[in-house]
């Protein structure tokens, strides 16, 4: 009997831990080329504003060791022309969806949570992203305090759905005390986490080689496999503290042991990016490593490995 790769994270059953991270995989249905969207966990799409949005100016990413830099600025079209123009593509092909939203202000959330009230069943969850940079405090992250945080995620109960905070990992020894702050604000999940604060200079020109170099960022945001020991401790860290909580895991992944480590960790399903960008194949591709390892190791689901971490 094959392995059982399902899962849940607080009400939401999905048939794999394996989902796209946010970002990673374009707005709709860019995937479907090369693999069944509708046999993910689950498809994160890139945050959506109640408006429009540029981005950042370039450059935007700059590769590094085991990883990337980037500043890319939440580039979009705005959650209205998401729901018009790409949420169709998405249920054609029988994806589960979860949106990923931002904004500037917290009244900004509210209406990008409103927005989507309406939604067909496919939006299965909404992942608030409040650790990119915002204006409203300050050129800080909501995700940086738990006041703002509570704030954020009570304004975006409107959307009718299961809401799963995105958290940074920025925030020291005060991760646990702000997942509990995104919980009293009407969370279900977090995850956990985004990237790491980074810079990276070009020795040549003694300029930032990213184009945006303002706000707490300090230039730009580290992924890939290099922080994935860092993500495995932050996803730790927050099942410890709270271990009723369900958890995203989110830092690196790129192979089923990567995703078991998250899983052992406290995390109940894993988002793949960096690997993404790389190979648009990889989620499907590590789905089926799982199965395989799960196989081999003689684990009967998922399930089971979720907080098993003799720590």
């Amino acid at each position: 009997m094959p392995p059982d790769l399902r899962t849940s994270v607080g009400t939401v059953a999905l048939p794999t831990p394996i989902m796209t991270a946010s970002g990673t995989a374009g707005h709709g249905a860019e995937l479907s080329a090369f693999m069944d969207l509708g046999a993910l966990g689950a498809v994160v799409v890139k945050s959506l504003a109640p408006f429009a949005w540029a981005g950042n100016p370039a450059v935007r990413v700059h590769q590094t060791p085991s990883g990337m830099i980037n500043s890319v600025g939440l580039q979009g079209d705005g959650v209205e022309a998401w729901i018009e123009h790409e949420l169709p593509l998405l249920e054609a092909a029988n994806a589960r969806v979860v949106v990923s939203i931002w904004g500037r202000t917290v009244a900004d959330y509210g209406r990008a949570a409103e927005a989507l009230s309406a939604t067909s069943s496919a939006v299965v969850a909404i992942e608030v992203n409040i650790s990119c940079p915002n204006t409203e405090a300050g050129n800080e992250l909501f995700a940086h305090h738990p006041v703002t945080t509570r704030e954020v995620l009570a304004a975006t109960q409107g959307a009718g759905r299961p809401r799963w905070a995105k958290l940074s990992p920025n925030v020291g020894n005060g991760l646990p005390g702000i997942a509990e702050a995104a919980r009293l604000g009407g969370a279900e999940a977090v995850t956990v986490a985004n990237t790491w604060f980074g810079l990276s200079i070009d020795p040549v020109t003694r300029r930032a080689r990213l184009g945006s170099v303002t706000g707490p960022g300090s230039g730009g945001g580290v992924a890939g496999p290099a922080i994935r020991p860092l993500a495995v401790r932050a996803v730790h860290t927050v099942h410890a503290a709270h271990p009723d909580l369900p958890i995203i895991g989110a830092g690196g992944a790129a192979s089923a042991e990567d995703v078991v480590e998250f899983l052992l960790a406290g995390a109940s399903a894993v988002q793949i990016g960096t690997a993404t960008l790389a190979d648009p194949r990889a989620c499907a591709r590590v789905t089926t490593e799982l199965a395989t390892w799960c196989a081999k190791q003689g684990v009967s689901g998922v399930a089971e490995l979720v907080g098993a971490a003799l720590i």
